[in-house]
């Protein structure tokens, strides 16, 4: 089937075009962290050029122009709020933005400070960071999505011991929940929402493969019927591992739409390819794509026997990510799409982090 570009999906890749532009010019956008309990630091920063070491005290939220970076005061503050700190709570106008930072070479990146970032939230910088936590243990919410269409009858007993696999060497018992999924012409939960991994092991057992591909319609309900009713004032980590070729051919909803129900439900989408042969096809693109959007990564598993090491390369990603939990400015609750862009201030790093989020349409 034809995949519907959105019109709005390619002004947004122009925006966070433009952001990059502005940020190479040397022109970065400060960060503030502030305690609840503490009035925030106050201390003047000199302007720093482009790509610069972090400065030593906060940046006023006053201050007009802009800086690369915060200052070691934030970094302080922020650091506090560690994993062995006390429960985050979330405001009600707070973004919880969870990110990855790896080299080149895809190497993750530990012990960053705030100072090392730079944010837009709608093309502002934020009001004030209230978090900052590194590689973080929050609950995990999965979702485990597998193709069982007629086109991956042939790879269909190793999807599943993958997925077992992936399920028993991740999930923490008390604190973490995961939910089956199949899908050909029409989505079937196997398992729901639980951490008996005798249970989640059993759905994936029920999964048979047979019939069309209704991927987007999978996707979509997964996030509006499954990951979006994961609310809550502490945050958890929702992910989805999607596993597929990519070839749509049934579904009722569009390649964007399934795009923007995630990006409701605030999911990170890891996908796992399917077709094993060297060239990379129209699936391969949509995988990828539906990857980017929601800040996760796409994977190609040269075979079969090999789908075992992208599940693990996602266990790893999910214990190896930073949390900033942020106030936006001139936030207004009005359902409309507010844009992200994350920037490290040393280029030789690169960010992976979703490309924005829906505000809520009402408090």
């Amino acid at each position: 089937m034809t995949v519907r570009v959105p019109t709005a999906g390619v002004r947004r890749r122009r925006l966070y075009w433009i952001a990059g532009l502005v940020l190479a010019a040397g022109a970065a956008f400060p960060l503030q962290a502030q305690q609840s309990a503490a009035q925030p630091a106050a201390a003047q920063t000199e302007k720093p050029a482009a790509a610069s070491a972090p400065n030593q005290a906060v940046t006023s939220a006053s201050n007009a122009a802009p800086n690369a970076a915060v200052g070691q005061a934030a970094n302080q503050t922020a650091n506090q709020a560690a994993d062995t700190g006390p429960v985050l709570h979330l405001g009600a106008n707070e973004v919880n933005l969870i990110f990855t930072v790896t080299d080149r070479h895809g190497n993750y990146i530990p012990n960053l400070q705030l100072s090392d970032f730079a944010l837009l939230d709608d093309q502002r910088a934020p009001e004030r960071v209230t978090s900052f936590r590194q590689q973080t243990n929050l609950p995990l919410r999965v979702g485990v999505l597998v193709d069982t269409s007629t086109s991956i009858r042939s790879r269909f007993d190793f999807e599943q011991q993958s997925a077992i696999e992936f399920l028993l060497d991740t999930l923490k018992a008390g604190s973490d929940k995961a939910f089956v999924m199949g899908f050909d012409v029409t989505p079937d939960v196997t398992a729901d929402w639980t951490n008996n991994l005798d249970a989640l092991e059993t759905g994936i057992d029920r999964l048979h493969p047979g019939g069309g591909t209704a991927m987007f319609d999978a996707v979509y309900t997964a996030c509006r019927d499954k990951l979006l009713t994961q609310r809550g004032p502490e945050p958890v980590r929702k992910a989805m591992i999607l596993i597929s070729d990519g070839d749509d051919n049934q579904s009722h909803v569009y390649e964007d739409e399934a795009i923007k129900m995630c990006q409701r439900a605030d999911t990170i989408i890891y996908t796992i390819s399917t077709n094993w042969t060297p060239s990379r096809g129209k699936g391969d693109k949509v995988l990828t794509d539906i990857a980017d959007a929601t800040g996760g990564q796409v994977f190609f598993p040269p075979s079969a026997e090999e789908m075992a090491n992208s599940f693990k390369s996602i266990e790893a990603e999910l214990r190896s990510q930073y949390l900033l939990t942020y106030t936006p400015a001139d936030f207004k609750y009005n359902g409309a799409f507010r844009p992200i862009y994350l920037y490290c201030n040393d280029r030789r790093y690169q960010v992976r982090a979703k490309k924005g989020y829906f505000a809520p349409s009402s408090q």
